[in-house]
């Protein structure tokens, strides 16, 4: 059975940190030029010295992406099921370790959230829960999912790594695209910012994708948590990752998505600062290399960088984002995941994307596209 891990243990971090500082302008001038991108050229793309060349990659990933998805701009929300959690995860408000409210969505206060949702106009939901699989494990998500169906066209989920058999459980139920981030594949570290509970077995997590792939599920979304540990770095075996679950994989979809650490509940500072200029390399960067890959943007992005990125590579932004359990209607004070940064209501972010020339979608895919019935 094909796993990423035999290609993630082909390279060591030292060594592309090193192959990082060595790529020259050059080295960018020729990666711009070519036709077919390799992740070799993702690499020159990240570097530091390819910096010097934001602008003429700025105006090349906003003709790619108007190109491959038109001018639109595809708009969700998160629901937050449980901020129950087993894990002790040192940047996250969720950990084990902070001893504040929890809080679980009954069935009626999950379809209070969704009522709440619907009058904003969401018609994709991504659900997120914290890792407590006795609290919040497959039962509970079946259940939800098939309490949400009838009322969203597309349901993702952001929870748990699942085994194979979950996976396709929950496709069957109508889960349209899984969201698994690595954090950070920085194997000699990744301890210490988990150091206890499931989350604190690296390979298991890195084997998660495969796993969504071999279920069949429509759309995989991955990334790493930008301010543990270098960016360019993670950000590159994260590209390796995608390249290798796109050969792999290739009847799925798939997305990036770039969560900047944010403040939240006894969580630590960033390791690593990455800057708005950095952050927008990285994401021209990934729409150079990789025209079909959905760029998606999190309302940890303050509105003036969300603006500004709407032309220059986004496919999709979540709005109106709460990241507790019951934050739309239910229980405004339950504990945050972190804090958002972009407060605009969903109608704000609809005229900021209308203003830029976009339009806003709030549904672009339907069960019936992929042969899946509603039971």
């Amino acid at each position: 059975m094909n796993s990423f891990k035999d290609i993630f243990e082909r390279f060591s971090w030292q060594e592309v940190k090193e192959k990082l500082s060595r790529v020259t302008l050059s080295d960018v001038a020729y990666s711009l030029r070519k036709k077919n991108k390799t992740i070799e050229d993702f690499l020159h793309l990240i570097s530091p010295v390819a910096a010097q060349q934001l602008e003429r990659m700025a105006v090349m990933a906003q003709a790619i992406t108007q190109k491959r998805f038109g001018k639109t701009i595809q708009l969700y929300a998160p629901l937050y099921l449980s901020n129950e959690c087993q894990n002790i995860c040192t940047y996250c408000g969720f950990s084990l370790d902070n001893t504040l409210k929890r809080k679980t969505l009954s069935d009626t206060e999950l379809m209070i959230e969704a009522t709440a949702l619907k009058a904003m106009g969401v018609n994709h939901v991504l659900l997120v829960s914290g890792e407590a699989n006795k609290i919040v494990g497959v039962p509970y998500f079946l259940n939800a999912i098939r309490k949400l169906r009838p009322h969203f066209a597309n349901i993702s989920i952001e929870v748990q790594p699942l085994s194979e058999e979950e996976y396709l459980e929950l496709h069957q139920e109508g889960v349209h695209s899984v969201l698994v981030y690595q954090e950070t594949y920085h194997q000699e570290v990744y301890k210490e910012y988990h150091p206890k509970g499931k989350k604190s077995n690296f390979h298991f997590r890195l084997d998660t994708p495969d796993r969504v792939g071999r279920a069949g599920i429509h759309k995989i979304g991955l990334g790493v948590l930008l301010g543990l540990e270098d960016w360019r770095v993670d950000s590159f075996f994260n590209a390796l990752h995608i390249d290798y679950l796109q050969k792999e994989y290739w009847k799925s979809r798939f997305s990036v998505s770039f969560p900047r650490l944010r403040p939240a509940e006894g969580i630590i500072e960033p390791n690593f600062i990455m800057d708005d200029k950095d952050l927008l390399q990285l994401i021209c960067a990934y729409r150079i290399w990789n025209e079909d890959l959905e760029i998606s943007i999190s309302t940890r992005e303050n509105e003036k960088f969300r603006d500004h990125i709407i032309s220059l590579g986004a496919t999709a932004m979540s709005a109106a984002s709460k990241t507790n359990p019951g934050g739309y209607a239910v229980d405004v004070e339950s504990l945050e995941q972190f804090e958002i940064s972009d407060e605009r209501s969903m109608e704000e972010v609809k005229n900021s994307i209308r203003k830029a020339g976009y339009d806003p979608v709030m549904k672009d895919w339907d069960p019936v596209y992929s042969g899946f019935k509603k039971r």
